[in-house]
């Protein structure tokens, strides 16, 4: 147990810090039920289709190329590997495409991948990448297979403590490209400040059904993600990780929680350590949230 899960407890479901995505899926039974989990070939993600496939479920591993997800996940159980890069719309499209064609219905959508501070700025169609790849290529495949969802079926989105460190005025409608300044733990926050928005938003739109929609902070845990980082202060994270950052499967925990949980029917909600916790004061902004809706639909729409 790490000092600051010990310091954290648990809450009230019985559930915490510590708590591991096995443990949240303790004696659940997901036999017919289908997940789709995007970043899936390393870290959380892989942790994820791990447990689930565990417990009977069937998943449909998305990956940047076919290839990746298949070696990743061989012999997890039973698991479809999907291409996915999230970058780039056609192959968004063609995981759309290719689920439809299927004709699976999706119990589940865990939008788990995702790319962190790029040390400097890269963009994709004219966007910053990490607000485009992080956000609007999860808009476009949740959005594009809201109709294959089960009449319970549940979306859910990493978003990140670290939201927080967004903008002041949240997202900046006239800076998505970076070109009046970037910053990369700025874009960072705006990117997962706009997942969580996107969950919100996307939980109004459910009401009056039995669909949900729900943001999360996984924690804090050594993964791939931190790849930008530079290698001394990834080496700093590696030494201290056993006493105050997550294992991988602590930090997949909350995923599979929210995603799982049989008596869970809350709807836009923002989940840490298993539990509901409070986000930033702008990220409740229900006015901001529809903007960012309606902007995501305008840059795809404008996408070749």
């Amino acid at each position: 147990m790490s000092i600051v899960g010990m310091l954290r407890g648990k809450g009230k479901n019985g559930f915490g810090y510590n708590t591991t995505a096995e443990e949240v899926t303790q004696g659940l039974s997901l036999n017919g039920k289908t997940y789709l989990v995007t970043g899936s070939t390393s870290g959380l993600g892989l942790e994820t289709v791990r447990v689930l496939a565990m417990r009977g479920a069937r998943i449909l591993a998305a990956a940047r190329t076919i290839e990746k997800a298949r070696e990743a996940t061989a012999n997890l159980g039973s698991v479809t590997p999907v291409e996915c890069e999230l970058s780039n719309p056609a192959s968004v499209r063609g995981c759309i495409e290719a689920i439809k064609r299927d004709g699976t219905r999706l119990d589940g959508i865990i939008c788990n991948a995702g790319i962190m501070a790029l040390p400097r700025l890269q963009t994709a169609f004219g966007y910053e990448l990490q607000f485009f790849t992080n956000h609007i290529g999860h808009f476009i495949l949740v959005t594009g297979l809201l109709d294959r969802l089960t009449d319970d079926g549940r979306v859910v989105v990493l978003s990140s403590a670290l939201h927080e460190s967004a903008p002041k005025t949240g997202i900046e409608f006239d800076n998505l490209s970076g070109a009046k300044g970037y910053d990369a733990w700025k874009a960072y926050g705006q990117s997962k400040l706009a997942n969580l928005l996107f969950a919100r938003a996307l939980a109004r739109r459910f009401a009056g059904t039995k669909k949900t929609a729900n943001a999360l902070h996984p924690g804090v845990i050594v993964t791939n993600l931190s790849r930008s980082i530079p290698a001394v202060a990834r080496g700093a994270m590696a030494v201290i990780s056993p006493l105050i950052l997550k294992s991988i499967g602590q930090g997949a925990a909350t995923q599979c929680y929210v995603a799982t949980n049989q008596t869970l029917t809350v709807s836009g909600e923002y989940f840490a350590d298993c539990n509901v916790a409070k986000s930033s004061p702008v990220s409740y902004d229900a006015a901001l949230a529809e903007k960012l809706w309606i902007e995501s639909e305008k840059i795809v729409a404008g996408l070749s």
